[in-house]
């Protein structure tokens, strides 16, 4: 595969929209448009009564609002593990002293570069939420079964939520 031609479209705070021209390695040449984005990290705050740390919040593009596991954009060059620590403590006001790694998925690769860094926290130390000046987060927390029951129910929808809180259940990790 060859790309002939990238035109950015959009270039965003968040994601920029290219639109390239690319030549298949059986000869066919397509357009394809692609949002390339820097990354996140997502975590399963996992408290020592073993419930789990959820924050709710609006979320504009779907106009209502989500109850999901803490998450954040990758700082330039910044490691997964210390934008899942950083998002844990900003978005839930609770350090994790331990990070599990449980792996990596693209959000979206029919269209986005979006790569997510899933992790699970342990051993929760208090401190304080430090939000986003256009972040509104409420924290909630709840028996991991719960919040299984919620994804069950279609009342926990958001992807990489749903995604880790059964593999968190599916490897016993509480």
């Amino acid at each position: 595969m060859e790309v002939k031609k990238s035109e950015l479209m959009f270039n965003g705070r968040i994601l920029k929209v290219y639109k390239d021209e690319v030549l298949l390695d059986n000869g066919m040449e397509v357009t394809r448009e692609v949002m390339r984005h820097q990354g996140a990290a997502a975590v399963v705050p996992i408290t020592d009564n073993g419930e789990v740390i959820l924050v709710k919040q609006y979320r504009y593009a779907v106009g209502k609002e989500m109850l999901e596991i803490p998450a954040g954009l990758l700082e330039p060059g910044e490691e997964m593990a210390v934008c899942a620590a950083r998002e844990t403590e900003e978005e839930t006001g609770y350090k994790p002293m331990e990070l599990i790694h449980l792996y990596d998925f693209f959000s979206s690769p029919g269209y986005c570069t979006e790569r997510i860094g899933i992790f699970a926290a342990r051993q929760l130390v208090p401190s304080r939420q430090h939000l986003d000046a256009d972040e509104d987060v409420e924290v909630v927390v709840m028996p991991l079964e719960e919040a299984i029951e919620m994804i069950k129910r279609g009342e926990i929808v958001d992807g990489k939520t749903v995604a880790a809180l059964m593999s968190v259940s599916a490897q016993s990790l509480i």
